[in-house]
């Protein structure tokens, strides 16, 4: 096999289905900043057909300072199978991750496939896709797995078919939301594309949000090089929403092999209530089938389609703009260590709660400072 290169990697990731973002090649050398180091895995059948790929992040532990010859491995949104029913496919990639988990001394493999549960609302008919999804979770217990405490993905998500004309997708949104759509023009809310040169603003807005709505978000370089490196790459672009020329809301637009996700979103309190965010998915829609995609991700449901639930009103922005949920089977960890699997699955969420809560902080302060 040829020395893989960021070219044939994610030629190679497109090819198979729930192709994503995160398995691509620039995903992985985003996270080396992170202390993860990125690894290619690639299947192919009897006849010489790719049948699955996975990249594999794989990150020391450390204690108290201290490194422990021990690591933890991740695959985001991955493995990718040819097809997850074929039964020999799925136990050949997942005894090969076991072994090279066992190589790498991990302490256990977190894996979060798209792996269809069903379409729609489990209790207002949702449809069960996969009709396989049943016995293969069953499979993964046989084997060992576990259904992970720590859901690092989104479980589930909206998606929008593309494919429709813009009229259609117009017409498919809630009568509500095409109005804001309308409002925001007559209200002269105006989006550009931005570039890297915005990235800091982007920042900002992004803190803001971040505080405004009680969510914690990392460090400002860690963002900055994320989307500089996508959007040198080609495959993100920021749009920026605008009134009078003052930038008041923005998102990030991820887009790889014909699927496009709404991974980052920001806004400031100025004119929200002329409903830039309303016109600003409206454009990143247009523009991501303009780019040949044919399905938009808005990236994220809530766990439970309660009203109690902290992403309800999240779901409803979306359900307006026209999106399906997707329900997956989440992600699942393989504990190869188990003594020290339950020690970190206990010990890691303490961690979480205090690095949020310094991340609260910097955030505010980053703000403060600017």
């Amino acid at each position: 096999m040829p020395e893989m290169t960021r070219k044939n990697w994610n030629d190679l990731v497109s090819k198979l289905p729930g192709k994503h973002v995160l398995q691509t090649w620039e995903w992985g050398e985003s996270k080396r900043a992170n202390g993860w180091s990125p690894l290619q895995k690639v299947w192919y059948g009897e006849q010489g057909q790719l049948v699955a790929t996975a990249l594999v992040l794989i990150r020391g532990v450390s204690l108290a300072g201290v490194k422990l010859p021990l690591k933890i491995m991740y695959l985001p949104r991955g493995p990718l199978l040819k097809d997850w029913t074929d039964h020999d496919l799925r136990n050949q990639v997942l005894s090969d991750l076991r072994t090279l988990g066992r190589e790498q001394r991990a302490i256990f493999i977190k894996m979060d496939p798209e792996v269809e549960y069903g379409r729609g609302l489990p209790t207002q008919n949702g449809r069960d896709i996969n009709q396989q999804t049943s016995l293969l979770i069953s499979d993964l217990e046989g084997l060992g797995w576990k259904y992970s405490a720590e859901q690092v993905q989104f479980k589930n998500t909206m998606a929008i078919d593309l494919s429709p004309s813009a009229e259609d997708l117009l017409a498919g949104m809630k009568q509500k939301t095409r109005y804001n759509i309308r409002l925001a023009t007559r209200k002269g809310v105006t989006i550009r594309p931005g570039t890297v040169k915005d990235l800091q603003l982007l920042y900002r807005m992004y803190a803001e949000t971040s505080i405004r709505d009680g969510f914690i978000i990392r460090d400002e370089n860690y963002y900055l090089s994320l989307w500089e490196m996508f959007i040198d790459s080609g495959m993100a672009e920021p749009l920026v929403a605008e009134v009078e020329g003052e930038a008041v809301a923005a998102l990030v637009i991820f887009r790889f092999a014909g699927r496009a996700w709404y991974m980052f979103g920001m806004s400031r309190e100025i004119h929200r209530e002329k409903m830039p965010n309303y016109l600003l998915q409206w454009e990143a829609m247009v523009r991501a089938k303009d780019f040949g995609c044919t399905e938009y991700d808005l990236w994220g449901a809530p766990d439970e389609f309660s009203e109690d639930d902290e992403l309800w009103g999240v779901y409803r922005f979306k359900r307006g703009l026209g999106g399906e949920v997707i329900r997956y089977i989440g992600a699942w960890d393989l504990p190869l260590n188990k003594l020290f699997y339950q020690s970190y699955t206990q010990f890691m969420p303490r961690v979480l709660s205090l690095m949020r809560s310094r991340g609260r902080e910097q955030t505010a302060g980053s703000i403060q400072a600017g």
